[in-house]
């Protein structure tokens, strides 16, 4: 074939070619594409098979950028790809639009919420037009108005109705630049999720929570269904779940005489070494360490020092690596194996949301426990020795400590001699048998503290009744409205309780008056529910 003969002319300055006019273009299609409503619609009878596309909701923060123009493309070639292979497509869009972000900034910029929200919104959606996003517009949802929030509410009523959603008194995560309860997942190296400078509190608060932990086993489980899922994702998410099979055991406190003695209810995986057990170790925020320090000022300040330490750990995510500082409390507890009276201890290593916030110490056979028994000269008792082997017929001492579940029980009463196996579960059969423990499995997940002590949320749809207690909302009266004009720059509770017309309401049940709950929803509620 011939040479084309080249040409030194860049091709943008070529006379006699056209060049690309996007702006004149595109605008002119997407004009276009917006006047026919139904060019992106799925087909409401069909016999074609249906294909659902979901990008992740956006939350409207005030324009898009390429974080968002990449998740979107990426999501707009598969709707598109299965529209060209005959599938018949539900691709639609909407807008996570509630929660702290939107309320800190309609503050940081003195509009409100609703107002500052529903502009970006428009902004945002301008953009995706403009960029050609094929999305059913037909379908578009907004969290924060009242007919998608009216769901949220339905929800609610539905989990109370069957004992899944539930009000307690608990320690939380407190924001004080936020003013409101965060979730764990909210606190990222013991500071705020939205303000990285800020430490996060803790704080006993009376909070609505779901319990999720429910589902724990089947979140488990159905982590094997997750083929697509990348392998260190999943091991994440195990993780958080945090299965553990072990034994409950309740250490009853050595009271005085006339005081009846509370327990103090251990989890622990290995309950084969419990005769090793020298002293009993509490997490700074066990409800037990307040009544110990109530009238000890002394070991207040320990103690307070100790949660210091803890947080200094957790803000650097490594808690694991604290060096281990702990207070002796003075006081004892009774060992239910063999009665006998172990110190019990405030330990800086030990957390309130793992287990029960309280440990038996086993020095001869943990690690954190031995390092925390050198430190204090603490008793280390050795309760479990490796197997001999056939030609053996003894066995050294094993250097401490020994945590292998390979050995056998020695110094352990009626239990020596048995594998540790083995004595796991006859020990655990003798605590649920006499009634001081009994097998148990744990999970890390916590239940979902859902309460958020600000306004841009979804009402939570409850009353206080003085006769009838906690009453909720009938389902004829949802959606409970979200007062507009709501002075939200004042701080110490929910901007609602200030707002006499919301507050006061009618008991359902009794028709005298009644108090509504004024803490809003948590903004992952929104997001828990829309795909």
């Amino acid at each position: 074939m011939p040479q084309q003969e080249s040409s030194s002319v860049p091709r943008d300055h070529r006379p006699d070619e056209v060049r690309y006019d996007a702006q004149r273009i595109e605008a002119k299609w997407s004009e276009r594409w917006q006047q026919d409503d139904s060019l992106y619609a799925a087909e409401a009878n069909s016999t074609k098979p249906k294909y659902y596309v979901l990008e992740m909701l956006p939350y409207p923060s005030g324009a898009l950028h390429m974080g968002h123009v990449r998740n979107y493309s990426i999501g707009d070639a598969l709707a598109r790809y299965m529209w060209m292979n005959g599938y018949n497509v539900l691709h639609p869009m909407g807008w996570d639009s509630f929660g702290l972000p939107a309320e800190n900034a309609a503050i940081q910029n003195n509009t409100p919420p609703r107002e500052w929200t529903l502009g970006n919104i428009a902004s945002m959606k301008r953009q995706m037009k403009r960029l050609g996003f094929a999305y059913d517009w037909a379908r578009e949802v907004t969290t924060c108005l009242p007919d998608y929030y009216k769901w949220n509410q339905w929800f609610f009523l539905k989990f109370y109705e069957r004992g899944l959603a539930y009000r307690k008194k608990s320690r939380v995560n407190w924001c004080p630049q936020c003013a409101t309860v965060l979730a764990n997942e909210q606190v990222v190296g013991g500071r705020c999720w939205r303000h990285e400078d800020t430490l996060v509190e803790q704080r006993d608060l009376e909070q609505w929570f779901l319990r999720i932990t429910n589902y724990a086993a089947e979140l488990l489980r159905d982590l094997e269904k997750l083929d697509g899922w990348p392998e260190k994702v999943r091991t994440m998410q195990r993780n958080w779940i945090g299965r553990s099979e072990g034994t409950l055991v309740d250490f009853k406190l050595d009271a005085p005489a006339g005081v009846a003695p509370c327990p103090i209810t251990v989890f622990t995986t290995r309950v084969d070494t419990i005769y090793g057990a020298t002293s009993i170790q509490l997490a700074p925020e066990h409800p037990l360490v307040a009544e110990f320090t109530a009238n000890n000022d002394i070991l207040r300040g320990e103690v307070n020092q100790l949660i210091g330490e803890q947080r200094k750990a957790k803000e650097v995510g490594d808690i694991g690596a604290i060096e281990k500082h702990g207070a002796n409390t003075g006081r004892f507890a009774i060992n239910p194996f063999n009665d006998e009276r172990v110190p019990i201890w405030v330990a800086n290593y030990i957390l309130m949301d793992y287990g029960t916030g309280a440990i038996m110490s086993v020095p001869a056979h943990d690690e954190r426990d031995y390092e925390f028994a050198r430190k204090y000269k603490l008793e280390i008792r050795l309760a479990i020795l490796p197997r001999a082997t056939d030609s053996e017929e003894t066995v050294a001492e094993p250097a401490l400590p020994f945590t292998p579940l390979d050995g056998v029980l020695v110094n352990s009463g009626a239990f020596s001699g048995l594998d540790c196996q083995e004595a796991i579960k006859q020990m655990a059969a003798k605590a649920e048998q006499h009634g001081f423990g009994k097998a148990a499995v744990t999970f890390r997940i916590k239940d979902w503290g859902v309460s958020r002590q600000r306004y841009w949320g979804t009402p939570i749809p409850m009353l206080y009744c003085e006769r009838d207690g906690i009453v909720p909302v009938p389902e004829k009266d949802l959606p409970v409205l979200l007062p507009e004009n709501v002075d939200i720059s004042l701080t110490g509770g929910s901007p609602l309780s200030r707002v006499p017309e919301f507050v006061n309401a009618t008991c359902p049940k009794c028709g005298g008056p009644a108090r509504r709950e004024t803490d809003t929803m948590d903004t992952f509620v929104d997001s828990s529910w829309d795909s």
